[in-house]
């Protein structure tokens, strides 16, 4: 896939990893939508349940996630019940691409992908998948020879005075010591609200992930709005930066067709 490509479909009806729980107050905006980050949690909590609702708990215990890609074809708002389905879409040795369908009972549609790497918790490493996660993730997809390839290349901007500070909160922090990947998307969504239109129709968010971000540590937002790009649609744009490092990525755009 590429930044303008649709996600893989499901290759077999009725396989995957399935859950479901309600939609509550706390994961949607003033107008009952649900947020990215809220999004982004119920990504983390399938991955959690598959992980020990199975084998791979003690297999492969350890995953980061280095990229999601977020769908959103119909907006899911509040009240409502999601379901979701997760399935491995491609993978190699060391990681993979996994699925995960939201729908939800009114009729809202999130269709989204995360590349997952599986680590070694005493070098924080990629490590090899074990025969048996192999096997396992296998079984919803052909494609064995999947590759690293970022989406988002875009040259991070200088320092401006538009540059936002983003304060890291010690609830940000996870088991790892550096900012939840879930935290980031509480700054799109602040961006957010000075471009409803973006989110308005139907729309893709993609972020990935170049260098964690420990505790203590001082991040700024820096962004770029374009009303029309070179497709004349409009897209956001944002870099996340400590120091002199860009450490996550992210853009926000119309749903290719």
């Amino acid at each position: 896939m590429s930044l303008d490509q649709p996600l893989a479909p499901l290759g077999q009806e009725g396989s995957g990893f399935a859950s479901a729980w309600p939609v509550r107050a706390g994961d949607v905006d003033a107008y009952d939508r649900l947020r990215f980050d809220a999004v982004a949690r119920y990504l983390q909590d399938i991955a959690w349940e598959e992980l020990h609702r199975t084998f791979l708990h003690r297999s492969d215990p350890a995953w980061i996630v280095r990229r999601t890609v977020i769908d959103v074809i119909r907006p899911i708002t509040w009240p409502d019940e999601v379901q979701l389905l997760r399935w491995c879409s491609s993978m190699s040795t060391r990681w993979t691409n996994m699925r995960v369908r939201i729908t939800s009972g009114n009729g809202g549609l999130i269709e989204t992908e995360g590349f997952w790497i599986n680590i070694n918790e005493a070098t924080n490493r990629p490590t090899r998948i074990s025969d048996e996660g192999l096997a396992y993730l296998a079984r919803t997809t052909g494609e064995h020879r999947l590759r690293w390839r970022p989406y988002l290349t875009d040259a991070t901007p200088p320092e401006s005075d538009t540059d936002l500070p983003f304060p890291v909160r010690a609830t940000d922090i996870d088991q790892y010591n550096h900012v939840n990947n879930a935290c980031y998307w509480q700054a799109v969504e602040q961006f957010l609200v000075e471009y409803p239109k973006l989110v308005a129709a139907p729309h893709r968010a993609v972020i990935e992930y170049l260098a964690p971000v420990w505790a203590r540590q001082h991040i700024s937002v820096r962004s770029r709005y374009e009303p029309g790009d070179r497709t004349g649609k409009p897209v956001l744009r944002l870099w996340f930066v400590v120091g002199d490092t860009t450490t996550t990525v992210v853009r926000i755009m119309p749903l290719p067709s």
